[in-house]
């Protein structure tokens, strides 16, 4: 294999698919007529993304991703040749040389996998970092780490929850389709991120994957038949209160401060206003008051201030509307105004103190 390479284009490349799969795991570099191709896999996982290159001779080797990274990381120049010689593969520079170790061939991933529609990508990867932001981290229950990624005619729809609180976006699709599945939700947003134009979604036996312009990451699927919006009752609003996100998210930064361990504040419902508070026994209490459209009942939840402000983050520069249910039945938020992105958050409030 000998192919030069724009340095900056193939660092991108190679570090993105390092990101994506797991630790550890080689990378195949395949230069032909098209270009330069960089992929990896795992039994549950394949990266493929192209670099534009110039390929002098056809071929494809493995080598390790750590050091192919940081090396193309720190590189200061335009092009980079890559070239094997023996048993490494040469980066080549006008004044320096790198070599790495060539890894054993394995056979490279094949995902049979059926284009089932299209959505655009810039909505998509805005959608699934709010909605991904909601599933769980770590979990033994692996169907509180992902995104249920469902559509239905035009329409798809984004869920994920880790149980204290669930988003729900729903955005137009480019091309009607069905589809169901359960996908991990780190490695979602990851390829999301990646993603630029449109992004076609794929599936075939158990596996999802999402293409775009140059690049494919396919994924085996989750469970998805429990993660469902369906299962968070919403019919019992007592109180829907209407302000800015923006002013209420900088109200709980500022109470927050004087919360207890738990960090818990109570979103008291007056007359046109709403009256944060909160009270820690060691430095004081706060509360501020902030205007706001209210109808209903008074009912006054208390939250815990973190996972408010990340409901709040994700209707930044609007005006929300915030749907009270009685008891500790879930508040629901919406944007005052809907966009292309439809966006619902259920916060789970918590038992004053």
């Amino acid at each position: 294999m000998d192919v030069t390479a724009p340095a900056h284009r193939l660092s991108a490349a190679v570090s993105t698919a390092s990101r994506l799969l797991p630790a550890r795991t080689g990378l195949r570099l395949r230069a032909d007529a098209a270009g330069l191709t960089v992929a990896g896999s795992d039994s549950d996982l394949a990266v493929r993304l192209t670099c534009p290159a110039t390929t002098h001779t056809d071929g494809s080797v493995v080598v390790p991703a750590a050091p192919l990274v940081e090396t193309l990381k720190v590189l200061d120049a335009e092009l980079v040749r890559l070239v094997v010689e023996g048993s490494r593969l040469a980066l080549r520079l006008d004044n320096a040389r790198f070599a790495l170790p060539l890894l054993p061939e394995t056979p490279a991933a094949t995902d049979a996998l059926a284009k089932v529609s299209e959505v655009d990508g810039a909505a998509f990867a805005s959608a699934l970092r709010i909605v991904a932001g909601t599933a769980a981290k770590d979990d033994p229950l692996p169907l509180f780490t992902g995104v249920r990624v469902q559509s239905s005619g035009a329409e798809l729809t984004l869920t994920a929850s880790d149980r204290y609180r669930m988003a729900v976006a729903r955005l137009p699709l480019r091309t009607a389709g069905d589809l169901d599945v359960l996908v991990p939700a780190s490695l979602l947003t990851e390829a999301a991120r990646a993603a630029s134009g449109v992004v076609g979604l794929h599936t075939g036996p158990g596996r999802f994957g999402v293409s775009w312009a140059g690049g494919l990451v396919a994924t085996a699927v989750l469970d998805a038949g429990f993660l469902s919006e369906e299962s968070i009752p919403s019919g019992a609003v007592d109180t829907r209160v209407t302000l800015s996100a923006d002013a209420l998210a900088a109200a709980v930064r500022r109470v927050g401060v004087y919360a207890e361990d738990r960090r818990a504040l109570t979103l008291e419902v007056g007359d046109a206003q709403v009256r944060l508070a909160s009270a820690r026994q060691d430095t004081g209490e706060a509360e501020e008051t902030l205007k706001a459209d209210v109808s209903g009942g008074r009912t006054s939840p208390s939250f815990q201030a973190r996972y408010l402000l990340d409901a709040l983050g994700a209707f930044a520069g609007e005006r929300v509307v915030l749907s009270i249910q009685p008891g500790m039945r879930a508040c629901v938020l919406r944007a005052a105004e809907v966009g292309e992105v439809a966006l619902t958050y259920y916060l789970m409030p918590m038992l004053p103190r």
